[in-house]
C-alpha cells in the first residue's frame, strides 16, 4: 500500500476515533489569546533598538508573531510559522526547501535577510543566506518572533539589508509535553521536559524532536524525490532573571534529504548535521547602566554527493552596553568579533581556495534623544570590517512622533550593505559552461527611505502601515569573460517601492480577525557597461507584486476554530501562477492535559506551485494531519 494512502487512512481513522470520544468533553473556555489587542501593543521587543521597548513605540516596520499565533496557525515548521508575518515573502519550493525574504529579492539563495535564533546568526558565508532546511526549534518553546522589514544594519551588521528575523524562545522550566502528528504530507514527534535546578536556583529544559516530510510531486505526477527527515536534540538552562541572569543553551541535529530531481546525475542523499552552544550574561550595573555579553559556537556540515561538501565552524563574541547619561539621552553601544573556518571538499562545483578563515569585527553606537515630550530622534552608526571589502559604514537616522498616546508616526533614512560571500569571490564551475567568482566583487549597497504610522484607535482594534523607497546599487550580475566563461560582477542597479499594512480587530470576546497586505514594485536594470545577457535582473529574485492574508480565530464552547486565507499574485520570471490557499484548524481539549487538533491545508486546491521553473518544480498539494499533544 503506498505511503500516502496509509497516512490518509490513518488520518481519517484517528479523526473518527477522536470525535467519538470528545463530544461529551467540555474545553475550558478562555479569552481568544493570552494577550488582548491593547496588551499586544505593550509587548516588549528588542530587535529594533537592541533594548526592551514597547511594540507600539518602535519606529520601524515590525510585526510580532506570538506564541499563540504559532499554536493556532497549525504551522509544523519554522518557515511555515513565518507565513503569519504579512511583511515576509514565504514560498515553499519543495518538500525540503523554502525561499524567504522581505521587500523583494526572494530566491532560494537569498542574501538580504538576517536571521537570528536567540541572538545567534544562522546565515552561511557560502552565499550570505540561510539554509532553511536545518533551522529548527520546538515551536511550543517559541515566545515570539520579531520580524523587521527594512534595514537593520546599524545594529545587526552587514546582510541585514531588507529585514531581520529574530526568533526568541521562552526561558526554561516550562514543564513537559509530548506530541505526535501524522498526515498525508509527513509526520513528527516532539518531547520536552523541564524543571528547577534546586541547589543552584536555576531551571532547565531538554527536548528531542523528529520529523519526516514525504516527497512532493510535479505537475505531471512524477515523484520529485525531495523527501526530508531530521532529528534534533537540545537543552536550555537559566539562572536569575532576563535582566540579571545567565543562560546556557545548545542544539544538535542530523538530517537526510533526497535529491531534488529524478534525473539527478549524482545519486544519493544530502547529509546535513550540526550543533551549537550559546552562553549569555545580562547584568544591571550602577547608575542604571546595563551590560550584556554573549558568546556562541556553531558547527554545520553539509554533504551533497558529487557536488560539494562543507564543514563550517563559527566562533562569535559580542557585548552590549546601555546607559542614560542625561535625562534626554539613552545610549546603546557595543561591538563584537566573529571568526568562521570554512572547509569545502570540491566536486562538480568548487570554491577556491577550498579552505578559508573568515572574520567580521564591528563597533556600533546609537543615541535615542528625547527632543520634546512626544518627539524622539535616534542616531546610530556601525563600522563593520569584513574579510573581503574591509570596513563598511552603516548609518541610520530615525524620527518618531506620538501625537496621541495610542498613535505613532515615524520616518527613517538608512544605509545598508550586503558584503561579498564565498559564491561572489571564490566560486567556480564548469566545463562546459564556466562560471567564476569576481575577484573585484564589492558590497551591494542600498539606501532606504521609510515612513510609517501605527495606531490603536480603540481597545479592540490596532493597525500599522509603512511605505518604503529603496535605492539599490552594485547588485550582482553575471558578465561574459574571455573564452566563453562568465564572471560575477556588480552591474545591476535600481529601486524598490512598496506598502506594508496589517491590523487586528477583536470582534467579540472570543473572536479575533487579522489581516495584512504587501505591495511591491521593483525597477531593476543593468548598468550601461553591463553585458549580462544570460541571467540579467531575473537572477536577483522572483517576487509577487501583491500578497495578502486574512486570519480568523474563534473560541467555541468546547473547541478552537481557526481559518487563514493567503493570496499571492503571479511571479514574473520564471512564471508561477497566482494562488489562494485556505487553511483551517480545529482543536479539542480532550482532558485538561490532552489536546487533539485536526488541520487542513490548501483545502480548496488539489495543488499549486509556489516557486521554481517548469517542468520539474514541485506542486504543493492539499494536506491534512491529526496532532495529539499531552502536557505533564
Amino acid at each position: 500500500m503506498p505511503a500516502r494512502v496509509r497516512w490518509r487512512r490513518a488520518l481519517v481513522f484517528s479523526a473518527l476515533l477522536a470525535s467519538a470520544g470528545v463530544g461529551a468533553q467540555t474545553m475550558r473556555v478562555a479569552d481568544l489569546a493570552d494577550l488582548s489587542i491593547e496588551e499586544l501593543g505593550n509587548i516588549q521587543i528588542t530587535s529594533v533598538s537592541r533594548h526592551a521597548e514597547r511594540l507600539s513605540d518602535a519606529p520601524a516596520s515590525v510585526f510580532v508573531i506570538t506564541a499563540e499565533d504559532i499554536r493556532r496557525s497549525g504551522a509544523t515548521s519554522l518557515p511555515e510559522a513565518l507565513r503569519i508575518a504579512p511583511n515576509l515573502e514565504v514560498a515553499r519550493v519543495n518538500a525540503n526547501s523554502y525561499s524567504i525574504s522581505a521587500r523583494g529579492f526572494n530566491n532560494t539563495a537569498g542574501n538580504k535577510l538576517l536571521v537570528l535564533i536567540d541572538g545567534r546568526a544562522v546565515y552561511t558565508p557560502l552565499f550570505s543566506g540561510v539554509f532553511w532546511d536545518v533551522q529548527d526549534v520546538v515551536l511550543e518553546d517559541v515566545e515570539r518572533i520579531e520580524v523587521i522589514s527594512g534595514p537593520g544594519a546599524t545594529l545587526w551588521g552587514v546582510n541585514a539589508v531588507n529585514g531581520v528575523i529574530n526568533v526568541i524562545t521562552r526561558r526554561s522550566a516550562d514543564g513537559g509535553f509530548a506530541s505526535a502528528r501524522a498526515g498525508n504530507e509527513g509526520r513528527s514527534y516532539n518531547l520536552r521536559h523541564g524543571g528547577a535546578l534546586r541547589e543552584s536556583g536555576g531551571s532547565f529544559r531538554i527536548y528531542g524532536k523528529f520529523f519526516d516530510v514525504f516527497n512532493t510531486t510535479t505537475a505531471n505526477g512524477d515523484t520529485a524525490r525531495d523527501g526530508w527527515e531530521k532529528g534534533q536534540l537540545g537543552f536550555r538552562t537559566d539562572w536569575g532573571t532576563t535582566a540579571n541572569g545567565f543562560t546556557l543553551q545548545g542544539d544538535a541535529y542530523r538530517g537526510l534529504e533526497d535529491r531534488t530531481t529524478p534525473t539527478d546525475p549524482n545519486p544519493g542523499k544530502t547529509h546535513a548535521s550540526g550543533g551549537n552552544l550559546l552562553g549569555r550574561w545580562n547584568g544591571d550595573l550602577a547608575a542604571g547602566d546595563h551590560l550584556q555579553v554573549q558568546v556562541y559556537f556553531d558547527n554545520t556540515e553539509r554533504d551533497i554527493p558529487g557536488a560539494f561538501a562543507e564543514r563550517l565552524n563559527t566562533y562569535d563574541v559580542e557585548f552590549l552596553y546601555s546607559l542614560k547619561p542625561t535625562e534626554n539621552n539613552a545610549i546603546t553601544w557595543g561591538g563584537g568579533h566573529r571568526v568562521a573556518y570554512d572547509y569545502v571538499t570540491n566536486g562538480t562545483v568548487a570554491f577556491l581556495p577550498p579552505n578559508v578563515k573568515l572574520h567580521w569585527t564591528n563597533l556600533f553606537a546609537q543615541d535615542e534623544i528625547t527632543l520634546k515630550e512626544n518627539w524622539r530622534l535616534t542616531l546610530g552608526s556601525k563600522f563593520e570590517n569584513n574579510y573581503y571589502t574591509g570596513t563598511e559604514f552603516l548609518p541610520s537616522v530615525r524620527l518618531a512622533w506620538k501625537p496621541e498616546p495610542q498613535q505613532l508616526v515615524w520616518g527613517a533614512v538608512s544605509r545598508a550593505v550586503r558584503a561579498p560571500s564565498r559564491i561572489d569571490r571564490d566560486f567556480f564551475t564548469g566545463p562546459p559552461v564556466q562560471f567564476a567568482g569576481g575577484p573585484d566583487f564589492v558590497s551591494e549597497v542600498v539606501k532606504v527611505f521609510e515612513v510609517g504610522y501605527r495606531a490603536q484607535p480603540s481597545p479592540r482594534a490596532s493597525y500599522s502601515i509603512s511605505l518604503f523607497h529603496n535605492i539599490y546599487d552594485k547588485l550582482r550580475s553575471v558578465e561574459p569573460a574571455a573564452g566563453g566563461a562568465f564572471v560575477i560582477a556588480n552591474k545591476i542597479e535600481g529601486t524598490g517601492d512598496g506598502v506594508e499594512a496589517w491590523g487586528s480587530y477583536q470582534a467579540t470576546r472570543n473572536w479575533r480577525l487579522s489581516a495584512g497586505t504587501l505591495t511591491l514594485r521593483q525597477r531593476l536594470k543593468l548598468k550601461p557597461d553591463s553585458a549580462d545577457t544570460v541571467f540579467g535582473v531575473a537572477a536577483e529574485g522572483n517576487d509577487p507584486k501583491l500578497q495578502w492574508t486574512l486570519r480568523s480565530s474563534l473560541d467555541l464552547t468546547d473547541a478552537e476554530f481557526d481559518v487563514s486565507v493567503r493570496h499571492v499574485s503571479a511571479l514574473p520570471n520564471p512564471g508561477v501562477p497566482a494562488y489562494t490557499a485556505v487553511d483551517a484548524r480545529c482543536a479539542w481539549r480532550v482532558r485538561r492535559d490532552l489536546e487533539l487538533s485536526v488541520v487542513g491545508q490548501n483545502l480548496f486546491d488539489p495543488g499549486h506551485p509556489e516557486f521554481g521553473a517548469e517542468p520539474g518544480r514541485s506542486e504543493i498539494a492539499r494536506g491534512a494531519y491529526v496532532k495529539l499533544r499531552w502536557t505533564f
